[in-house]
Formats: C-alpha cells, sequence, structure tokens
C-alpha cells in the first residue's frame, strides 16, 4: 500500500480502538466509582504503556527538563479531561459526545492563532465558528435535552484543546510513547489519590473484563496514532479521524439503543464539514 493508504487505516484503527475503549467503560454503567474506575484501568494502560515504550527503545533518549515541564502539564490538562469526558460518557449519548468531541480540531486550530499568532485566514475562521454553531445544534442550549453533562463535555473539548497546544510545544525529538507513558501514569496517580475520598466496590468478572478491555484499546489508539504520524500525508490522513464519530453513532444505536435526532446529525455533519474545509485550507497553504 501507499503511505497514504496505510496512515488512512493507521488513522481509521486509532480512532476505532478509542470508540471501543468508550464503549467497554459505558458497558460498566456506572457500577464502579468513576476513579476507582479510572486508577484501575490506569494501572493496566500504564504497565502495557511501559512495556510498548521500553521495547522501542522510547525511555532511553534524554528528556530535557522544559520538555518534562511540558509533559507533566500536559499530564494535568489529561488528568482533568478525563473526569470531564467520563462523567460526561456515562451520562449522554455515545454519538453525541463524540460529535462534540469532534470540534477539538478547530478549536486548536483557533488557539494556535490567539496563543502562538499562527495565521489563520479569515476562511478557516468562519469555517471554525460554523463549526461551532453545528456543536450549538448538537447540545441545543435550553432545549429539553441540554443538561450540565453537555457542559462538562465542552470543558471536556477546552482542556483537550490545551493539551494539543501544550504538545505542540515539546521538542521533535521526544518520543512519542514517553508521552504517553507520563500521561497515563499522571492519569493514574491522580485517580489512584482521588479514589480515597470514594468507598471502594469489588468487581464482577465482567466489570474487570471490560476495564481490562478498556486499557488494551486506549492502548492499541495511542499506538495507532504515534504511527499515523510516521507514515503518509497528515493533511490527507486526518479527515479519516471522523469515521470515529460514525462507528460511535452505529455503535450507539446498536448497543445502547440510541437514535440520534435530525439536529444533532445535522450538527455532526457540519462539524465533519468544516473541520475537513479546515484540513483543505491547511494542506493548500501548505503546498503553496
Amino acid at each position: 500500500m501507499s503511505p497514504n493508504a496505510t496512515g488512512a487505516l493507521l488513522m481509521i484503527a486509532s480512532m476505532g480502538a478509542f470508540v471501543m475503549n468508550d464503549t467497554f467503560l459505558k458497558l460498566t454503567g456506572g457500577a464502579v466509582p468513576l476513579f476507582q474506575l479510572i486508577f484501575l484501568r490506569g494501572v493496566l494502560a500504564t504497565v502495557l504503556v511501559f512495556l510498548l515504550a521500553h521495547s522501542l527503545g522510547a525511555l532511553r533518549s534524554g528528556i530535557s527538563a522544559r520538555d518534562k515541564a511540558l509533559i507533566a502539564l500536559r499530564g494535568l490538562a489529561e488528568v482533568i479531561t478525563a473526569y470531564f469526558f467520563l462523567s460526561a460518557l456515562f451520562n449522554m449519548p455515545l454519538g453525541n459526545l463524540n460529535a462534540i468531541m469532534q470540534v477539538a480540531p478547530l478549536t486548536v486550530t483557533l488557539g494556535s492563532a490567539l496563543f502562538y499568532r499562527e495565521a489563520v485566514g479569515w476562511r478557516r475562521m468562519l469555517a471554525i465558528l460554523i463549526g461551532l454553531c453545528g456543536v450549538m445544534l448538537i447540545i441545543r442550549p435550553g432545549a429539553e435535552g441540554f443538561n450540565i453533562w453537555s457542559l462538562y463535555a465542552l470543558a471536556a473539548v477546552l482542556l483537550v484543546t490545551v493539551r494539543d497546544l501544550l504538545t505542540r510545544q515539546l521538542s521533535r525529538d521526544v518520543p512519542g510513547m514517553a508521552v504517553t507513558l507520563g500521561t497515563t501514569v499522571a492519569v493514574m496517580v491522580a485517580a489512584g489519590l482521588a479514589s480515597l475520598s470514594q468507598e471502594w466496590v469489588s468487581l464482577t468478572g465482567r466489570e474487570a473484563a471490560l476495564i481490562s478491555g478498556s486499557a488494551v484499546f486506549v492502548l492499541m489508539g495511542y499506538f495507532f496514532s504515534i504511527q499515523v504520524m510516521r507514515v503518509g500525508d497528515v493533511s490527507f490522513v486526518a479527515p479519516f479521524r471522523y469515521t470515529g464519530l460514525i462507528g460511535a453513532m452505529v455503535i450507539g444505536f446498536l448497543v445502547f439503543d440510541e437514535v440520534p435526532r435530525a439536529l444533532t446529525l445535522l450538527g455532526a455533519a457540519i462539524v465533519i464539514g468544516t473541520g475537513l474545509f479546515t484540513f483543505y485550507r491547511e494542506r493548500k497553504l501548505s503546498r503553496a
């Protein structure tokens, strides 16, 4: 296969793995306290990421103090993201949540313009504004379906934006798996401390299997997403991230009997359309 075809398949695999991770966690049905759930998944994910990073030699290279500080801040953003995202996951349709999260590339572009002074023309800025309007159709402020969990999803988008903006400041020679390991360790430690404030529950075999499966899928998602950056043209591969939204809506319908409303589908289509336009403009400008 061509590098672009390989990259597209890796992106699809990455998005599919993350959707399966969300599905396994949602299937626990809130039977496990949130922080205990995040901690247990964090332990398994950390062990798996460490073994993978060690086998790839990602832990051998030295990392500067500046990059270590950025990794720590990125880990903190990921910790708070996990809280808001998983809280929303257990309380709103899987497809709706994933549709809202798809606006993150647009907010990262906006954040790059605001904080890093990256050039963003009026076309992309207009696409960002239209994409945000699409999100408003999904969450429908003031409508019966709007609740606190919609705000949690928006908070997760904001924190993902912060995380990705911090990632852009990392030196290019910092191994991706080292960053991933730092993230999983931060989430594990923070969730472990927070779980002390909750009463732990005993796991059934089903819950233990779901959490273990979630850890495996989140590792696969991280690994595939890192490999994506090493093959093909990023501007060609990036649009395939939206296959995750399609997968989430299909699984939401088949597994959780979630039927998306017409406005939700329209909002998701707007978000995808504006995202694709943004990728197209970035690709065109980079060629120029």
